[in-house]
């Protein structure tokens, strides 16, 4: 089975939040970053796992972005990837990124192909979705059990009061989420081996920006917090209907 990973770089979840450029960039002086969490620990291990238990197969990653998410990348690999490709691009917004992706993976033929539910600094959740339409293929989201029994996979999915089951027939794209795979911890072999596997450039398909961000705006400071007698119900009520308006 020859898998395909979306990996994608972000800040780490301590990372402090500011912007530059007039509120237009993410600064990202002094972050440390990490591979996106849905990505690395569901669906890259799902992945591994799903090989693993066939006794054959690739499992190949695929980021957009410069240089400097070279070692993220290799933290794929240490975890046991068989080999990394990056897009030399800077990512701008979701569907500049599912184009490239997509235009890498048109002619490899792979029997799947695995996403995060949504990386943990836009939160969109949208680029396996563009890179399911883009290659016309079908796309389930926030999976949380992944079988595959030859050319078909059973899918199950977490809904209001209960689990959605579904059989898609391969190849699929699948958002992975929580429950897909446990959290798998580089060791060293891994880590060594990482240096040594490939992890293959490729230069930026030609594709249009149609989308990017305007500006960016931190939530307002929270207020000072009220603290009301526990003898006085009524206020505490009238406050939550004038003030918060949540009642």
């Amino acid at each position: 089975m020859k898998i395909l990973v979306l990996l994608s770089q972000v800040p780490d979840t301590t990372a402090r939040i500011a912007f530059t450029n007039d509120n237009t960039q993410y600064d990202s002086a002094g972050v440390t970053f990490i591979v996106n969490p849905y990505d690395e620990w569901y669906a890259l291990v799902r992945a591994l796992e799903l090989k693993e238990a066939a006794g054959s197969g690739s499992v190949t990653t695929i980021t957009v972005g410069g240089a400097d998410t070279d070692a993220t990348i290799r933290k794929g690999l240490a975890i046991g990837a068989d080999e990394a490709v990056r897009v030399d691009a800077q990512p701008t917004e979701a569907l500049q990124v599912a184009e490239h992706i997509a235009a890498y993976a048109k002619d490899k033929s792979f029997d799947l192909i695995l996403a995060g539910k949504e990386t943990i600094d836009h939160n969109g959740g949208q680029v396996g979705a563009m890179v399911a339409e883009l290659l016309d293929l079908p796309y389930v989201p926030l999976a949380s059990k992944l079988d595959v029994n030859g050319t078909v996979a059973t899918v199950e999915r977490d809904v209001p009061n209960g689990v959605e089951v579904l059989e898609v027939s391969l190849p699929v794209v699948i958002g992975a989420a929580k429950g897909m795979a446990e959290q798998r911890i580089p060791n060293m072999r891994g880590i060594m081996a990482a240096r040594t596997k490939p992890l293959t450039v490729i230069p930026a398909a030609a594709v249009d920006n149609t989308g990017g961000t305007v500006k960016f705006e931190l939530p307002p400071a929270k207020g000072a917090v009220k603290m009301i007698p526990a003898e006085e119900a009524g206020k505490l009520i009238e406050l939550l209907h004038t003030e918060a308006k949540v009642i």
